[in-house]
């Protein structure tokens, strides 16, 4: 049997596809494994009784369950959702949007994969183009959606010191180039894996940037706003028409739904829909069909305010203080945690790589994100890349905490190793 050229890059081995096993290997494990690596948000209870809630009416309802799993929605998805949204986003956000600006994915992968593909790549007369990531690290996704083409110019940030134990990360928009290769900017805000949310400054100075050469901004908002909003700091969630918001259903406590939400000028979502019914015909109803009713009234907004936001941020200072405890006096930086569901830990001097204190931890069954598949498209040989790990902190506080113990120990075994070889 012979693979094409596509089928032996999909067989060759990604960063996705090892966090997507690993989380399945957690999930069917006979063994006892703590899942710090994957993005499986936390089982919020007062979320989970209003998702069962919101299944039970709509299986009681049988001629809307039946219309949602016996029928096709159209290519851009479940119109009631999309009209519900639209009038959201413009009662709640002032945005100047309607129905015909947003389209429905399965899930935000499936978003990314055609909106760079849309922007970067071959161009007539020969030309290729690029999708400019001003600052990584950035989204583990990113990085193999290009199927082996090199879609991703990417730059170092600068990196703010913040008292014994934090870190900030910057735009170096010093040293930052809009080339004519590049095809759109792309950012997350919050930034998987760090939690990073970039200033509304740095936000309005990449948008001019955009604007002034002509290519689009993709805003990556699955875990910021309007919803789930899981992020920190007061922030503005704007919009505007070379504006392409990415948003999703998983945070909010729904991943297994796949339901991605592409907000952009018409003329995308047309390319978008085209994509959907080229893949996978039409995306699933199930996701929109399920919190349709959430949209219509407001409340996923007053949900995203009131219940998720306030949940991570209880839970995010508790993890902060057992990374403290467990790594003690080892280098051990904690990216100033702002929003997403993820802490991020630079080991500077760090004697192994990222990569080998993910197999380290693994072994003991601890499963982490090494830090080097989070920097698409950046061929610097950067020494940070290989110092950083990925831990979330939404699972059970058991687990967590342990989980942070372990690689703790990992850490300053490697430390200790380094040492005795020197001696």
């Amino acid at each position: 049997m012979k693979f094409s050229s596509f089928g032996n890059f999909l067989t060759s081995g990604s960063g996705i596809l090892t966090l997507m096993e690993d989380i399945d290997s957690a999930l069917n494990s006979s063994a006892e494994m703590r899942p710090l690596g994957g993005g499986n948000p936390a089982r919020i209870p007062e979320m989970q009784r209003v998702f069962r809630d919101a299944m039970n009416k709509l299986l009681a309802d049988g001629e809307e369950f039946e219309r949602l799993a016996g029928k096709y929605d159209g290519a851009r998805g479940n119109a009631r959702f999309i009209d519900g949204l639209a009038t959201l986003l413009q009662s709640r956000c002032g945005w100047d949007v309607g129905p015909q600006n947003i389209a429905i994915t399965n899930g935000s992968q499936s978003s990314f994969y055609v909106l760079f593909h849309l922007f970067a790549g071959e161009f007539n007369q020969g030309k290729k183009r690029k999708i400019l990531l001003p600052l990584a690290p950035e989204y583990i996704g990113y990085a193999d959606v290009g199927m082996g083409a090199d879609l991703f110019h990417t730059y170092r940030p600068t990196i703010e010191l913040r008292g014994d134990r934090e870190f900030k990360y910057h735009v170096d928009f010093a040293h930052l180039d809009v080339s004519d290769e590049i095809g759109a900017i792309a950012v997350s805000r919050p930034t998987n894996p760090t939690g990073n949310v970039l200033t509304d400054a740095e936000v309005a100075q990449l948008r001019e940037l955009a604007i002034r050469h002509e290519v689009p901004f993709i805003l990556d908002s699955a875990y910021g706003g309007p919803f789930p909003n899981i992020v920190f700091p007061e922030t503005e969630n704007l919009w505007d028409n070379n504006t392409i918001l990415c948003l999703s259903l998983s945070k909010l406590g729904l991943p297994g739904l796949r339901t991605g939400i592409i907000v952009a000028h018409e003329k995308i979502i047309r390319a978008v829909t085209a994509a959907n019914a080229i893949v996978s015909l039409a995306p699933g109803s199930i996701g929109p069909g399920l919190v349709c009713a959430m949209v219509e009234d407001g409340s996923i907004l007053n949900l995203s305010d009131q219940v998720i936001r306030p949940y991570y941020q209880e839970k995010v200072k508790q993890a902060v203080t057992w990374v403290t405890a467990a790594m003690k006096d080892l280098p051990c930086r904690i990216h100033t945690p702002e929003g997403a569901i993820f802490l991020w830990l630079w080991f500077e001097g760090l004697p192994i790589t990222s990569e080998s204190l993910y197999q380290r931890s693994k072994q003991r069954g601890v499963l982490v994100i090494a830090g080097e598949y989070f920097f698409p498209g950046m061929e610097d040989p950067w020494t940070h890349r290989h110092e950083c790990i990925r831990i979330s902190y939404a699972q059970d506080a058991e687990s967590v905490q342990a989980g942070i113990a372990i690689i703790g120990e990992e850490v300053a075994r490697a430390y200790n190793e380094s040492t005795s070889k020197t001696d």
